[in-house]
């Protein structure tokens, strides 16, 4: 694998969706408002959590709203790069042009993974990263090298555990054309990543850690943002992102050997 031709082939990618989006400028400005309206939504319906308590599992509306914060990038990353892309997939198979990927002298999970870029979606992130640098403010956390260092690596983790959920549903259209339904029920359950894991019962915080783990998406990153949580949580979620990544990658390994295409 040489990580130039991979950049390469990326950089083309992504000047190819920019200047896609750019055809219609009008639309970065509604997206932009979209994107605001549903955040200012977002805290609003997180505040009514709040008015009849300080807190809640623990959490004050200030920290809870540093969930709000990883979650509103989460969805921004999604939104550029893995909804336009592994919904692409259906297509693929559908219309049999999975074959023209698979011929590429290029890694087909690559391929798909990263070909269409949604520009729309930095808007979410940047919103995000706005009101985190607010909540850090507010709740006077100490900038340093391991607060950096450890944010970083619990956010990168979260993503690799994010694109694997995607991918794993995603894949799983080479035995089952429409998955529609299924990406939907994850978004629902996604969802829930902007609440506080300890706000819900003992048996919603097992099922949210091991089926699907919501709370190493975005209750740990925020953990680490106040200093709450510990070496042993992060070492896990480093673990989980490492074993899913690795096993969506045999997935798709091992679905491909079940593709019949178009010409066959």
């Amino acid at each position: 694998m040489n990580p130039r031709k991979y950049l390469k082939v990326y950089a083309k990618f992504l000047h190819t969706s920019l200047a896609s989006e750019l055809e219609y400028k009008t639309n970065i400005f509604i997206d932009l408002i979209t994107a605001i309206l549903s955040l200012i939504g977002s805290i609003f319906l997180l505040s009514i959590f709040f008015q009849n308590s300080l807190n809640i599992g623990g959490w004050k509306f200030e920290e809870a709203l540093i969930i709000q914060g990883i979650y509103t990038i989460l969805n921004g990353i999604t939104n550029t790069w893995f909804n336009p892309n592994l919904t692409e997939i259906v297509k693929h198979i559908r219309e049999g042009t999975l074959d023209f990927v698979l011929l590429k002298p290029i890694d087909s999970q690559f391929f798909i993974s990263s070909k269409k870029i949604n520009p729309s979606g930095f808007l979410e992130i940047i919103l995000g990263l706005c009101l985190l640098i607010l909540c850090i403010r507010i709740n006077q956390i100490n900038l340093n090298l391991s607060f950096l260092t450890l944010s970083f690596i619990t956010i990168i983790c979260s993503i690799c555990i994010l694109y694997s959920l995607w991918f794993f549903i995603s894949t799983t259209t080479i035995w089952f054309v429409k998955t529609w339904n299924a990406t939907e029920v994850l978004r629902s359950f996604l969802y829930i990543g902007r609440f506080p894991l300890n706000s819900f019962s003992f048996s919603l915080r097992i099922f949210f850690s091991v089926f699907i783990p919501i709370a190493f998406i975005t209750t740990i990153p925020s953990e680490v943002f106040l200093g709450l949580s510990q070496l042993w949580k992060i070492s896990l979620e480093v673990i989980v992102a490492i074993v899913f990544l690795t096993t969506s990658r045999k997935f798709w390994l091992f679905a491909l050997k079940f593709y019949t295409s178009a010409s066959s």
